[in-house]
């Protein structure tokens, strides 16, 4: 593993082992995850997606403490997976990376508690699986709009976005700014350290 740009945030490619039966890789392991981590991944829930070409889903993240740690995989076709530095007080805040998760290189990517997470379905058929750390709460989930021109992600052209009606509601990284819905780097930092969550 290895961290991305953005602190809090960590992309994984494995070996994979091919013979003439097929393929074989290990997803996840504790003791690499932790040694590059510094972290554990208590798993409280597991999600898996299947999402046509041009869907976006996100950017979604959930109020810190607890959050919700995501490590995800793309098991069928290809997605571009996002993660936002939405941490208020961050050096990096408003930054983010894209990377393409796929059925060939098989990369992961861990997303922290408190960074916005998202994906655009490069296929059809793409299917994504989560590993998070706690499990799904309406009251503390939040998103920001994917296509917030000051945000200005660069989703590739040629593929037309398809979004939920919740994802297409959701405020700019401004607005939920000024709402105060967006976690602080100083919370983060601090649940980061002190292990809730965490195994």
């Amino acid at each position: 593993m290895k961290p991305m740009e953005i602190e809090g945030a960590w992309i994984d490619t494995p070996r994979i082992h091919v013979d003439d039966r097929g393929g074989l890789h290990e997803w996840f392991r504790e003791g690499e995850f932790h040694a590059a981590t510094g972290r554990g991944l208590r798993l409280s829930q597991a999600n898996f997606s299947v999402s046509r070409r041009g869907t976006l889903r996100g950017i979604h993240f959930a109020d810190v403490p607890p959050g919700q740690g995501k490590y995800v995989k793309c098991v069928r076709g290809a997605v571009l997976d996002v993660v936002v530095d939405i941490r208020v007080g961050s050096p990096g805040f408003g930054r983010w990376e894209l990377v393409r998760l796929d059925d060939e290189e098989h990369r992961g990517v861990f997303v922290s508690e408190g960074l916005g997470h998202g994906l655009l379905a490069l296929t059809d058929d793409a299917t994504v699986i989560y590993l998070c750390s706690e499990g799904y709460n309406p009251t503390r989930e939040h998103g920001v709009h994917p296509l917030d021109p000051a945000l200005g992600i660069a989703w590739p052209d040629g593929v037309e976005p398809f979004l939920s009606p919740k994802d297409t509601a959701a405020p700019t990284l401004a607005e939920a700014r000024d709402r105060g819905l967006l976690p602080s780097y100083e919370e983060c930092v601090t649940f980061y350290a002190s292990g809730p969550g965490i195994g």
